[in-house]
């Protein structure tokens, strides 16, 4: 349990979300150069055009952002797609090569993956897919509504660690849950995808759209490329390495909370420990997916046998902190190199 603990890290962000509140709620700074005898002289000069404005901004609706439309040539925009998705195409494609050529050295002798197990990797995955979307779908919501804006603003602190604490419960109840009793056991699963989505939300009013699509797609080529090796290495092969990446997590989970007991003039210290708990942490998880994968084909085996119950849903929640721990880390390396640029 210590392990699904430590994987759950993206609330470390909720600390900026304040600044990000309260620049949003800035009024703008008066301009000094215009007196008052200028500013009527434009007034009455615009009082017919400003008239005729208003009538037709009648009736239209306000929030939190404006959307502009233009034009866009429909042919520039397949040509966009296509190469978007052959940009896609060639790093899920590069990623699998590189990964089966360093991991996956050697197959399995056996024929391929025996049909039951196939099917239980299967329903793990379209839980796993199936949970990811609630979780995005649900952090839009709650940045479109202002939700996220409102519970930043009172205390991040108590927020996030409110929000980690109902994140372990919900996941502790969903694994206790006995798999034929699918009400509460879905009630609890659908609990926590929604506080991983309050946890995951505030980075998504820090990064623009296509920079999360990116890392997105990103995210999907690793964890699919590592899921194909788990999946079609030897029996049991990377079960070893539970232990050593348990190691790896605590590490990186203590240098996501150096910044906290550090001096700001420690430059190089904080440094390290950045690029440790961005580049450590994407080596670490992307482990525990090639770990996870191959624990799911090993709880089919002992399944098939009858010594455990079919639990998809239970599998499908590590895999599911492994995408959005990696996913994280996606989006600040990505906001790292845009800054830099």
């Amino acid at each position: 349990m210590f392990t699904i603990t430590v994987r759950a890290g993206p609330g470390r962000l909720a600390a900026k979300a304040p600044q990000l509140a309260r620049a949003f709620h800035q009024s703008a700074p008066k301009n000094s150069f215009f007196t008052s005898r200028t500013a009527a002289l434009t007034l009455r000069s615009n009082t017919k055009s400003s008239s005729n404005i208003l009538t037709k901004l009648q009736g239209a609706s306000r929030g939190y952002r404006t959307q502009y439309e233009t034009y866009v040539d429909p042919a520039a925009r397949r040509k966009e797609l296509y190469r978007k998705l052959m940009i896609g195409g060639a790093i899920f494609g590069g990623t699998l090569v590189g990964v089966n050529a360093m991991f996956n050295r050697e197959t399995r002798d056996d024929g391929g993956m025996p049909p039951f197990e196939r099917s239980y990797l299967n329903r793990t995955f379209m839980h796993t897919g199936l949970g990811i979307g609630i979780i995005g779908l649900t952090a839009y919501q709650m940045v479109q509504s202002g939700f996220v804006y409102r519970i930043m603003v009172t205390n991040p602190w108590v927020v996030g660690i409110g929000g980690i604490a109902l994140s372990i419960g919900s996941m502790m109840a969903t694994r206790a849950i006995d798999p034929d009793n699918y009400i509460p056991k879905y009630a609890c699963w659908a609990v926590f995808n929604a506080t991983q989505a309050a946890l995951v939300a505030p980075l998504m009013t820090m990064a623009p759209p296509a920079l999360l699509a990116r890392a997105g797609l990103y995210t999907l080529a690793m964890m699919g490329s590592i899921s194909i090796v788990g999946a079609t290495a030897k029996q049991d092969k990377y079960m070893y390495i539970g232990g050593p990446l348990l190691a790896g997590a605590a590490i990186v989970a203590v240098s996501g909370f150096a910044p906290l007991v550090l001096p700001a003039t420690a430059v190089r210290t904080l440094a390290v420990t950045e690029s440790l708990w961005l580049y450590g942490g994407l080596a670490v998880f992307g482990g525990f997916t090639l770990y996870d994968v191959q624990k799911v084909l090993y709880h089919a085996r002992a399944a098939q046998r009858g010594i455990i119950k079919e639990d998809p849903i239970n599998e499908s929640i590590s895999l599911e902190l492994d995408f959005l721990n990696i996913f994280v880390r996606m989006v600040q390396i990505l906001m790292m190199q845009n800054r830099r640029k």
